[in-house]
């Protein structure tokens, strides 16, 4: 087969769908066909490709949190495409449309492969995302009869999150409580959502580790046969305490990296990131 050495960049549309889930299918990551949906929904402009010999070879996604921040997901190419420039040719796209936006700083969760890539465009590492996994298949999670249940709506507190996550992802909560309501308390709320490979937890966010056990142990209590992936931040030690206890297990690390300066955030309220893709 003929293979070009330099294929067409442009934006990915909703027609390239079954060819970008190839890739994540290629790469064994956990999208799905709606969470790609869901970031041409959340920026069209801000989702690249590569095309060539009639497929979609490479992608890379930006999404912006209004111009306080952008989160670079889905760095994904074809192995037969590999070592062409095809990775630096969409990411120097999208750190141009980045600074079109004029977006004060840009994050990525880097895989080891992807890492002298970013550390080249300059990016610097700024702490450590660990995925941790529960295979679902055990009766009992640990879990103690709660006193008075969360709410199971799409209500949630967006000041909360704002404070957590350092940025107005406001947009990006509606899309997943559409999906699937979260449980939420006054001092916390979860969202899960369904995987490839598993279900996913995220984004998770607490003010108290109490309120946090709270909101996940209801979360568990719907079952997975494939079971739960659950990504944190490795400095949250409550996160990692209230994982350890039930039962979960962590699986591989990622280095979240950072252009520019960082934004003010609270990771100690952060249990779990929305995603690899979404910060």
């Amino acid at each position: 087969m003929h293979l070009t050495n330099h294929g067409t960049l442009r934006l990915l549309t909703t027609a390239d769908l079954t060819g970008a889930m190839e890739l994540s299918r290629l790469a064994g990551w956990n999208q799905t066909q709606d969470d790609w949906e869901m970031m041409l929904q959340l920026d069209p402009l801000g989702c690249f490709a590569i095309e060539t010999d009639d497929r979609i070879a490479a992608t890379t996604t930006l999404l912006s949190y209004r111009n306080r921040l952008a989160w670079i997901g889905m760095v994904l190419t074809r192995p037969e495409y590999r070592r062409r420039g095809f990775a630096r040719r969409l990411m120097e796209s999208a750190l141009k449309r980045a600074d079109k936006l004029k977006i004060e700083s840009i994050k990525l969760d880097a895989t080891p492969q992807g890492q002298p890539l970013y550390e080249k465009l300059g990016f610097k590492t700024e702490q450590i995302v660990e995925r941790w996994f529960h295979d679902g298949k055990r009766p009992d999670l640990g879990i103690q009869p709660a006193t008075s249940p969360p709410q199971y709506s799409p209500l949630y507190s967006l000041e909360m999150d704002m404070q957590a996550f350092g940025a107005d992802r406001s947009t990006l909560l509606r899309i997943l409580a559409s999906r699937n309501s979260p449980h939420n308390i006054a001092e916390a709320f979860c969202f899960s959502r369904a995987g490839t490979h598993a279900r996913y937890l995220g984004p998770f966010v607490a003010q108290t580790q109490r309120a946090a056990h709270l909101v996940i142990e209801h979360t568990l209590r719907h079952s997975s046969e494939s079971g739960w992936f659950w990504d944190l931040l490795s400095t949250n030690k409550s996160a990692v305490q209230l994982a350890e206890e039930l039962g979960f297990a962590p699986q591989r690390r990622l280095e979240r990296m950072v252009l520019g300066e960082s934004v003010p955030k609270n990771d100690e309220m952060v249990y779990a990131i929305a995603g690899f893709e979404l910060g």
